[in-house]
């Protein structure tokens, strides 16, 4: 059956229970920057899904819009440096061939998108980019590939991702690749030879390695295989929500070990079981409400049925993590824009970051580790992967 992006998390959900745009312009927008994510050194999302709306070419960013989660007002509202755009391409509706031509094809729109902003946003490929960005007072679009799908089976493809400005590939999405298992299937399948080929190149050119989606098997293969710290980009904690894309304890503290970080997702039902439980069954109950008005008539319905987390609910998944693998490892992963809104009181779009640094210091964390799990960690574990190439080069 074909699937969707959402219907494929929601399948996934239900089965871990078992296991229209403002006028105003970006650059004369007046909304102010909320002082937490102002102060804040940098402010870093590992993962949005916004490049599947501009690719619709009805979705500008430039303007506060009244759908979606990510624009320029509401990242310069939040006080972000730099966001991962996610080039994203179904791996069930495609060929592998046929990602390959749509991941081309989002990357351009990403490009041109970028391009009409000059004075608010700048492609990034490295570290230095995103600190150049930051002083020169523009928000750093980085890419990253969301399934391993996208190469083919090919390092070629591989390589040419690289030189379009991808920084990360995550391994696997709702299928298997060929050389890697993915949380979707059943099997817990692992790295092949040719996925521990995969992984040696993306250290060699400097390309983080992104676990969240893969198999248990593919995660613990792929920190093995690894000479360089690796990243979960969009993913929560298991011991708090049961989802097979949340990582345990145990993952946490060896992706900590290896210098990675984990980038915590906010989708509701990657959050709180109970609200998974609510919406599985909302669903089953509501097979056609809000399908004849297309958009997000249909969430915005659900929501509006069965509510949503509080704030402190995602805020447990970041002390959770801070708690297991240390402040070093956790970071933002947002998933805004890839979830159709299901996300948590407070924390509706991008502009509301500010909210996660006030929750985190009334719950006692200092300014400096709340700048780490912000944006630093995610600068520091994607400067490591680039020394870890660089040194390999040396050598």
């Amino acid at each position: 059956m074909d699937l969707t992006r959402r219907q494929w998390a929601s399948g996934m959900a239900a089965a871990a229970l078992s296991c229209n745009a403002d006028p105003d312009r970006a650059s004369s927008s007046s909304e102010a920057r909320p002082a937490s994510g102002a102060r804040a050194r940098h402010v870093i999302d590992l993962h949005c899904d916004t490049p599947m709306l501009l690719r619709h070419g009805n979705y500008d960013l430039g303007a506060r819009n009244e759908s979606g989660q990510v624009d320029i007002p509401r990242m310069r509202a939040g006080g972000v440096t730099a966001v991962f755009f996610s080039v994203y391409t179904s791996a069930v509706r495609n060929t592998e061939l046929e990602a390959v031509q749509e991941a081309l094809e989002i990357i351009d729109v990403i490009r041109r998108e970028v391009d009409r902003f000059p004075d608010d946003l700048t492609m990034a490929a490295s570290t230095e980019d995103i600190e150049a960005a930051k002083r020169h007072g523009a928000i750093a679009i980085v890419l990253g590939v969301e399934g391993g799908h996208m190469i083919n089976s090919s390092l070629g493809v591989l390589r040419t991702l690289w030189r379009l400005g991808t920084r990360y590939l995550t391994l696997t999405h709702s299928r298997n690749t060929p050389w890697a298992g993915s949380s979707g299937q059943e099997g817990n399948v692992g790295l092949s030879d040719f996925g521990r080929e995969v992984v040696a190149e993306l250290n060699r050119l400097g390309m983080m390695v992104d676990v969240s989606h893969v198999s248990d098997q593919t995660f613990w293969d792929t920190l093995k295989a690894s000479q360089a710290p690796v990243i979960a980009s969009h993913s929560s904690v298991r011991a708090i929500c049961p989802h097979k894309r949340n990582m345990t304890d145990e993952m946490i503290r060896a992706l900590a070990d290896k210098g990675g970080v984990v980038h915590i997702n906010y989708y509701n039902s990657f959050l709180d079981s109970d609200y998974a439980k609510r919406a599985s069954r909302w669903e089953s109950e509501n097979p056609d409400v809000g399908r004849k008005e297309g958009g997000d008539a249909r969430a915005r319905a659900k929501l509006a049925a069965i509510g949503r987390p509080s704030l402190d609910t995602l805020l447990d998944h970041f002390a959770h993590a801070a708690r297991v693998g240390g402040i070093d490892a956790v970071g933002l992963g947002s998933d805004f824009d890839g979830v159709d809104g299901e996300l948590p009181q407070g924390m509706e779009d991008i502009s509301k970051v500010p909210s996660i640094a006030d929750g985190l210091s009334g719950r006692g964390f200092g300014a400096a580790d709340i700048d780490k799990i912000l944006g630093l960690n995610s600068l520091r574990a994607f400067r490591d992967v680039e020394s870890a190439a660089e040194a390999g080069r040396l050598g």
